[in-house]
């Protein structure tokens, strides 16, 4: 009886420690297996993900630079004792000096330092914000991708079906004798194309789960993602109008940086300035045990180095910053007219295949109906249902293609990607 209970104690403890990794585990895959609705993982991404937490460390370290470029410069102590080795009777005593300098920077030079730095703080904040923008339009990118390939899975796997019940109602024909052999073939390689097409569509979906994952920063892989993404993006309003004096994130950047370097051609037409060092401390004579104040006023001659190569350099570094400015103007306009065109284009393709896939639908309805009828042969019948399906993907295409334009377009405009999305 003792063995029986021991036995008993130890499977039921087993039991329950089973039961308790199956719940631990599907409450893992509760939490992980879907992402959240756009608007959420935009909102955790622009906190999280890896290449804006870099840019917002890069602030942080030219923040602390500016910081420490407004620090007086550090004093330095100085000690000297004269006359060891002479005599008392030679009326030279033994003298001790302590002295204290403070450098000062003179003409403005501290000062420029500190403004050229302060800059380096806009050009990063600039950065961080077409970083920002660009990466949100990437984030978005990748969500509509993401839905755009489980609308896929839906699609070929629906075929899919759709082949199985066309085999076995050709199976059933075929051993009723009323279809030859022949049909029974081409409906099992229809089948079996349709099952490939979903298993290909299936590795497509879970790649830009794992693509939408990295780039999001997420730490867990999504498994799934919602359904209204892409049917709220694609109703998002349109500003067409054509204006050249936009200032995007792109042209920010271009102009903070040049501001910046044009700062740095300050400091460096300042650096050759003589930092002046004031002295002042005590001497004392041993022999009369007297203390004396000295004072002294100390400072480099810029005789040999006057900087000139580096206010050359910090020159021409502002032409070649102005040069990239023109660029940025030139490319932010030519990159919103282009998003642009590729918008009405894209709304276009997707009435266009809306319609198709409106027609298929009708289209294999009938067929359906001829086949059952006779009236449709079996060929027939699966062409129709290739173009159905095939109708169905370019719509998911056309959806996707128009979200992925209104993205660029954001971007090119100096916008957070559906940024207003609830």
């Amino acid at each position: 009886m003792f063995c029986f209970l021991q036995s008993a104690y130890r499977y039921g403890y087993a039991l329950l420690c089973l039961l308790w990794m199956l719940v631990t585990e599907c409450i893992h895959l509760a939490v992980a297996e879907e992402a959240p609705n756009y608007s959420d993982l935009l909102r955790q991404a622009l906190v999280q993900a890896p290449v804006l937490v870099e840019q917002a460390a890069n602030i942080r370290a030219v923040s602390a630079d500016a910081r420490q470029a407004e620090v007086f410069l550090n004093p330095n102590i100085n000690g000297m004792t004269e006359n060891l080795n002479a005599a008392a009777r030679d009326n030279q005593p033994r003298q001790d000096t302590l002295m204290i300098t403070q450098p000062f920077e003179i003409g403005g030079k501290r000062a420029a330092r500190i403004e050229a730095r302060k800059r380096d703080v806009t050009v990063a904040e600039a950065r961080e914000n077409q970083i920002r923008v660009n990466y949100a339009a990437e984030l978005a990118t990748a969500y509509a991708n993401a839905e755009a390939m489980r609308n896929r899975v839906q699609i070929t796997g629906d075929d899919y079906t759709r082949a199985r019940e066309d085999l076995k109602a050709v199976t059933a024909l075929v051993n009723a004798g009323r279809e030859a052999r022949l049909r029974l073939s081409q409906a099992q390689a229809n089948a079996a194309a349709a099952q490939a097409a979903e298993q290909s569509a299936q590795a497509y979906f879970t790649e830009a789960l794992e693509r939408l994952s990295a780039i999001s920063g997420a730490r867990e892989s999504f498994t799934s993602v919602p359904d209204d993404f892409i049917s709220k993006a694609i109703v998002t309003k349109v500003d067409r109008s054509q204006t050249s004096d936009e200032i995007t994130p792109a042209i920010a950047s271009a102009q903070t940086e040049k501001e910046a370097l044009e700062a740095q051609v300050q400091f460096e037409e300042k650096r050759w300035l003589p930092t002046v060092g004031v002295s002042a401390g005590v001497r004392r004579f041993e022999s009369s045990n007297d203390n004396a104040f000295v004072f002294a006023i100390s400072s480099d001659i810029p005789v040999f180095d006057q900087n000139k190569g580096g206010i050359a350099a910090a020159r021409e570094r502002v032409l070649a910053a102005d040069a990239r400015l023109d660029a940025a103007r030139l490319m932010a306009g030519a990159n919103r007219r282009s998003a642009l065109s590729h918008v009405i284009a894209s709304e276009k393709r997707m009435d266009a295949a809306s319609q198709g896939e409106a027609a298929a639908s009708e289209a294999y309805r009938l067929g359906k109906i001829g086949y059952e009828t006779g009236k449709t042969s079996l060929m027939e019948l699966l062409l129709i249902r290739k173009s159905l399906t095939d109708a169905r993907l370019l719509t998911v295409d056309a959806k996707y293609s128009l979200v992925k334009a209104l993205a660029i377009l954001s971007a090119s405009e100096g916008r957070i990607a559906f940024g207003d999305i609830k």
